[in-house]
């Protein structure tokens, strides 16, 4: 620790980001990154971009990339906010709209990066258990909040909360902003957008990282009310007024236009999801309902932090959570390819039969 830290600094406990590993042969199926590579469409439009307009800064507004991901979405421009990945557009999100004399709620088992956002910026929390079958239930959401967010599908657990629910939740708390994170939405959850025009105290954020593929150019955005989109724009403005390059915007269009590739590749992924449950169950683990592009999962004998290590003799890496207690058992694992989810069970057999 160094003197000339201030005292925030020195109160921070910061989030620690899945391991990026540097091995020949690995089966990387720990950060949920989507295992096929982006749209064409986005390669030819970096390409493109790669000219001596690089010299020029870019658009402060990125008024096109708003645009595109607005007619995705059937809105107004004004209604999207865009950020470097939706990490930043979140930290933005607590600083604007969720830093109140009430505490924020969010559950205790969601993404890890929520109470250091808290941390950062001063916010009291509370945390709010997830029931015994690791679901959210709005009842417990029912009492005086600063706002609201957790991940929907939830992560690490993958559990989706139906849209019903979602908006139940929103008609019992009207007086302060409920947050969608929608990370994961796009591989079997329903999303909450479509009910953007009807809550003005909804936001729902997303990010191009997952079923876009594009986890290495960092694009994510916010879909809400214009009033919650222009404290955001408030808070970018007074931080980096310029947080989208051009080859992030170029990308970030290509791949919000291209929805064929996009059906395609997250067919594809959920496909090998289902599949990677059935061979999991064959082996004895007991899997949580996923509408993610991971897998919460258990075996009926072998502990998780135990499964993990032995894995990683196998070259292939999941994610192993130690906090809170009950989550220690399961390992999350990512849906990659089938031939890596066909290599996953190959070791997972192999481990288990030298452990008998």
């Amino acid at each position: 620790m160094s003197k000339f830290w201030s005292d925030v600094v020195h109160k921070l406990t910061p989030y620690v980001p899945g391991e990026q590993p540097k091995l020949d042969n690995l089966v990387k199926l720990n950060t949920n990154e989507n295992p096929y590579g982006p749209s064409p469409k986005v390669i030819e439009a970096l390409k493109l971009e790669a000219a001596d307009s690089l010299r020029l800064y870019p658009d402060p507004n990125s008024d096109k990339l708003k645009a595109a991901i607005a007619e995705n979405f059937g809105l107004q421009s004004n209604q999207v906010f865009v950020g470097n990945g939706s990490d930043e557009v979140l930290a933005h999100v607590f600083q604007a709209l969720l830093k109140h004399d009430k505490p924020l709620l969010f559950p205790d088992i969601t993404y890890s990066f929520y109470p250091v956002y808290c941390g950062l910026y001063g916010i009291q929390y509370e945390t709010i258990a997830l029931n015994k079958q690791f679901r959210i239930d709005i009842h417990d959401y029912a009492r005086p909040n600063g706002g609201i967010i957790f991940p929907n599908p939830n992560a690490p657990t993958g559990i989706p909360l139906a849209l019903a629910e979602i908006e139940q939740l929103l008609r019992q708390n009207t007086h302060s902003v409920v947050v969608i994170d929608e990370a994961y939405v796009d591989f079997g959850t329903e999303s909450a957008v479509k009910l953007i025009n009807t809550y003005p105290n909804l936001l729902v954020t997303h990010t191009l990282s997952k079923a876009r593929s594009l986890a290495g150019l960092r694009v994510g955005y916010a879909l809400g009310n214009k009033d919650l989109i222009q404290a955001l724009t408030r808070v970018k403005d007074s931080f980096n007024s310029y947080p989208i390059d051009r080859f992030a915007e170029a990308g970030g269009i290509a791949a919000m236009q291209d929805s064929v590739y996009f059906d395609e590749t997250c067919a594809k992924v959920i496909a090998t999801r289902q599949q990677l449950i059935k061979n999991l169950h064959a082996l004895n683990f007991e899997s949580l309902p996923s509408g993610a592009n991971f897998i919460f999962t258990k075996h009926k004998s072998m502990d998780g932090a135990e499964l993990a290590a032995k894995l990683r003799e196998h070259n292939i890496i999941v994610r192993h959570f130690k906090k809170p207690s009950r989550v220690a058992p399961y390992i999350r694992i990512t849906i990659g390819t089938d031939v890596q989810s066909n290599s996953l069970i190959n070791a997972l057999n192999a481990i288990l039969k030298s452990n008998q």
